[in-house]
C-alpha cells in the first residue's frame, strides 16, 4: 500500500458536481492499493498514520500527530500511485491492485480508521473525483508497505 499524505488547511472532494467530503486543518490521504496487499498492510498503515508526528508544536518542531491537533482526515483512492512510467510514454498499472481487491481493502482501511478516528471524510472509490486542497507547508509524505521486487 502507498499513502501519499498532504498536510492541508482545507480539502474537499466533488463527484458529479456534488460535494461528498470536506475537511479543515488536517491531512489529505491518497491511498493506492498494490496487487499483493492484505489487511495486515491496512492495519500497519492505520497505526502509522494516526501516530505520525507531522504537525508543528509551539516551538515550531514537527512533534504533534493528527490526533494531538484535533485535525481531520480525507481519504481518496488513487490507483495511479502504482503507475510505472519507466518505459514508453503510457503508464503501466500492472502493480496496482485489481478493482475487487482494491475496493475490499479501501473499505477495510476506511472502517479501521473510523474505529479510532471519527474526523474522517472520504472520496468515492472508482469515481472520477475533483479534489481541491490548500496545502499547509507544503508538507507531503509517502508511506508504504514493503513489497519484494
Amino acid at each position: 500500500m502507498r499513502l501519499l499524505i498532504q498536510c492541508v488547511k482545507e480539502a474537499e472532494v466533488v463527484v458529479e458536481g456534488a460535494l461528498i467530503g470536506k475537511i479543515g486543518k488536517g491531512i489529505l490521504v491518497f491511498l493506492g492499493i498494490h496487487k499483493d496487499d492484505t489487511k495486515q498492510d491496512c492495519l500497519y498503515l492505520k497505526e502509522k498514520i494516526l501516530a505520525l508526528r507531522i504537525f508543528k508544536d509551539k516551538e515550531e518542531k514537527m512533534n504533534l500527530s493528527l490526533q494531538d491537533i484535533g485535525g481531520e482526515m480525507l481519504i481518496v483512492s488513487q490507483f495511479t500511485l502504482y503507475a510505472d512510467c519507466a518505459k514508453g510514454r503510457r503508464p503501466s498499472f500492472t502493480e496496482a491492485g485489481p478493482p475487487s481487491l482494491a475496493k475490499e481493502l479501501y473499505d477495510y482501511f476506511i472502517d479501521e480508521i473510523k474505529k479510532a478516528f471519527p474526523n474522517l471524510q472520504t472520496g468515492l472509490f472508482g469515481a472520477h473525483m475533483e479534489v481541491k486542497l490548500l496545502n499547509d507547508g507544503p508538507l507531503t509524505f509517502l508511506l508504504e508497505t514493503n513489497k519484494p521486487n
